[in-house]
């Protein structure tokens, strides 16, 4: 009788034992840099407004996927809206946007920085102080090499109501880069 409660407190004080050191061992998923940089991005939901060449712009931004995409989707005036898809891989943002002029370069980025300093998405491997990198992975959709296409667009987030995008493209051969400015709707 004395052994078999022995047994018992033992097994029960290795349980209590290997109980209390679990916890300890269980860390939730460390937060990268890229899903800090993707969580900043997503702080961007909600509907903005720009205008451009005395264009209005409407754009909006929603999360979708459980919460593993970001859509952009900006609406110049009345002409055709265009899609940009931003997620999440490994150390690293992707970002597909699908064009009007019917291309859609997919772009990643080196390990991201902070949104408030940029974070740059580009055919060629550029970094803007300390903001986040992106290479071009490709481009579907074009007939030629020399059709028009976006090469890049740097996001800044100005403050909590303000957007900067610095759009790069490249036509013919030659390159170019619009600058369009957004506040949130209110």
């Amino acid at each position: 009788m004395m052994r078999s409660t022995a047994k018992y407190l033992l097994s029960a004080l290795v349980v209590l034992v290997n109980a209390s050191l679990l916890p300890g061992q269980i860390r939730p998923p460390e937060r990268t840099k890229s899903k800090a940089a993707f969580e900043q991005l997503a702080s961007l939901v909600g509907d903005w407004e720009g205008v451009q060449d005395g264009v209005p712009i409407h754009v909006t931004y929603t999360l979708t996927a459980n919460g593993s995409a970001l859509m952009e989707q900006v609406q110049p005036g009345d002409a055709s809206a265009m899609t940009t898809m931003f997620t999440v891989d490994d150390d690293h943002l992707i970002a597909t946007h699908y064009c009007a002029a019917g291309n859609q370069p997919q772009m990643v980025s080196a390990v991201p920085g902070d949104l408030q300093r940029g974070v740059t998405f580009s055919l060629l491997r550029v970094t803007l102080r300390g903001g986040v990198t992106f290479s071009l992975l490709r481009v579907t959709g074009m007939k030629t090499p020399a059709d028009w296409h976006n090469t890049g667009v740097t996001v800044t987030l100005d403050d909590n109501d303000h957007i900067t995008q610095r759009w790069t493209y490249l036509y013919k051969g030659k390159t170019g880069t619009t600058v369009f400015h957004y506040a949130r709707k209110k």
